[in-house]
Formats: C-alpha cells, structure tokens, sequence
C-alpha cells in the first residue's frame, strides 16, 4: 500500500504541469487578449491619453513576449519584467479589469468556495449512502418507490428554478435574506461567532440546489449497483450458510457496490466549481464560479487562469483521494495487475 502511495503522488505534479500548459493555451485561443480590447475600445471613443499606459502593461506582463515565454512568466519558471513572478513564486496574477492583484480579487471568495463545496459533498453522501442502500436493499417496496420519484424530481428540476423557490420560502417562513452566503450586515464585517453562524444558515439553499442532483445522480448508481451484487451466487451462498441478510449485505456486496460510489469523489469537487456557476449567479454567491464566468467574458487571462488552475488542483486531490481510498477498500487496484502472491 505504501509503495501505491507514494506512486500515486508522483503523478500529481506532472499531471498538473500538463493541465496548466493545457489551461494556458485554451486561455490564448481567443483573437486578443484584455488590454487589446482596451484599446480598441479608447480608440472608438476617441481617447488617446491611456494607449501609452497599456503599452506599458503590456510591456510589464510579457502579452508582448512568445507564447511558451508567456507561459513560463505565468507558471514562475521565466522571469518576468520587473520581477514579475508567477505561480510558483506564490503570485497568482494581475486581474486588468479589477486593477489589482488576483489574490484580492479572489479574498474570502476561493475560502467560502471550499467551504461549500466540502459542505455540499458531506450533504450528497451523507443523503445517498443511506437511501442508496435502503433502496436496493428493500428494493419495490413503498420507500423504494418514494425515493426513486424523489430522485427523479431532482435530476429533471432545472437548478435556478429550484433556487428562486427555497429562496421565497426560507424569506417567508425563515426571514433568511434574499441571496449571498452571508447577512448583508456581516459582508465587511470581520469574522466572528455571529458571522460564522450567519454563514452557516445561508448555506442550507445552496447546498440543497447543489447537492440536490448530485445526491440523486449517486442514489441510482449505488442502488443499481448492489442490487447486481445482490444477485450473484456468493451472496445466496453467505445466506444457505446461516448468515443475516443484513450481515450479508454489510460485508460483501456493499463493499463491491461502493467502488463507483467512491470513485465519484474526484468528479464532485471540480463540478461544484464550474457546474454550479449559474447557481452562484441566481443567489448571488460570493463564490468565484461568477468571477470565472466575467474573467472569460472579458478576458482577463490571469484571474481565468488561476480559477481553472483551481479546479484542476481539485479534480486532481479529488482524483487521488479516490484512487487511495479505493486500494484501500479493494486489494485488487493496488497491486498493479501483478498475480497475487
């Protein structure tokens, strides 16, 4: 398991180089970049004064400078004008739209993300563990049918809409403020008890829009896949043997069941990132799915590319955790497709 381990880490850093080349590139597709955009739109309106100051930015950002010595400043192995320095220097970038470093465009915004996402893939598996198991386990019973229909209901309720209504009813019945993760009283406040706890009561609609499809999505894969375990010969040998039906399901089929219930760990984390950016809009979320989504639009290639570097790292942790915990649950992924000794 150890020597798995430590192979598995190795992958990391090579995988993520790759994905940051790749991220860059799909960034520099787009004609132009931000400030050449600027100064097509100065030179509609006739202003001339600033074209030397973007010439400059230019200049200093190296949007000047071939396309692997662009990638090279941004990453942090090329030096950059003026001691520009990138990632691997710990500088994340310069957002031009915002006029300030990417670092504080993001604030608390990259903090309430993980914070959300960690708490919407405790909500799904916490929901679709139990209710997986249940259903294949009474499977055509009344509970089954209830929870397919409500697993149904949540894959085909379009997000927005399911958002727009929790968010009527939590201000009817709950006094819960109108969008944000946060009371509008704490949102330059600093952090305290108070704040904390705000935070916390607004998290329950997102995480519920969110969660909601996932959750469902994750209820029908792990119900299909025990009720195939459930029909194989091990199992009604474990039963003729004198074994509880509930202790058969427990240290068998269960175990080949969550394999794929695992393995979704490593899609979870990045999709909350970029599949709940329309969410983040309608509550108004303090996440940086919506900043991602101006960044694009505009594009200011340094913001863009530290988000989707985010979610790569994501997808990558995510990935990793899986694999582990996986080898761990199942001997046969971790010894590589060596025989057995």
């Amino acid at each position: 398991m150890g020597r798995y381990f430590l192979h598995r880490m190795s992958l990391m850093a090579p995988t993520l180089i790759a994905i940051s080349a790749l991220i860059f590139l799909v960034i520099q597709l787009p004609p132009g970049d931000y400030l050449s955009n600027q100064v097509a739109e100065l030179r509609a309106q006739g202003e001339e004064a600033n074209l030397d100051k973007i010439a400059f930015m230019r200049s200093e950002f190296g949007f000047d400078r071939p396309l692997i010595e662009r990638y090279g400043v941004w990453i942090g192995v090329w030096p950059g004008a003026n001691g520009f320095s990138g990632f691997l220097q710990g500088n994340w970038g310069w957002s031009f739209e915002y006029n300030k470093p990417v670092r504080e465009v993001l604030g608390d915004s990259l903090a309430l993300t993980v914070l959300l996402n960690f708490a919407t893939v405790l909500v799904i598996y916490l929901i679709a563990f139990p209710i997986g198991i249940l259903s294949a386990a009474w499977q055509y019973s009344l509970a089954d049918y209830g929870f397919t229909f409500l697993g149904y209901i949540g894959l085909a309720t379009p997000n927005f809409l399911l958002s727009l209504i929790l968010l009527y009813y939590a201000n009817l019945w709950f006094g819960l403020s109108i969008g944000g993760l946060m009371a509008p009283e704490y949102i330059d406040a600093a952090w305290s008890w108070g704040k904390a706890r705000s935070v916390l009561e607004h998290l329950v609609i997102p995480v519920l829009v969110i969660g909601g499809g996932g959750a469902a999505a994750m209820i029908r894969r792990l119900r299909a896949n025990l009720l195939d375990e459930l029909q194989k010969p091990y199992v009604t040998t474990a039963l003729a043997k004198g074994l509880t039906p509930f202790r058969v399901l427990l240290k068998y089929p269960l175990r080949m069941a969550l394999n794929p219930f695992i393995a979704d760990i490593g899609d979870l984390l990045p999709q909350m990132v970029s599949g709940s950016v329309i969410v983040s809009v309608v509550l108004n979320l303090p996440t940086i799915g919506p900043v991602l989504l101006q960044a694009l639009r505009s594009q200011d290639h340094y913001l863009a590319g530290f988000i989707l570097l985010f979610a790569a790292l994501l997808t990558v942790i995510g990935m990793a955790v899986s694999d582990l915990l996986l080898a761990l649950l199942d001997p046969r992924i971790r010894l590589s497709g060596r025989p057995a000794a």
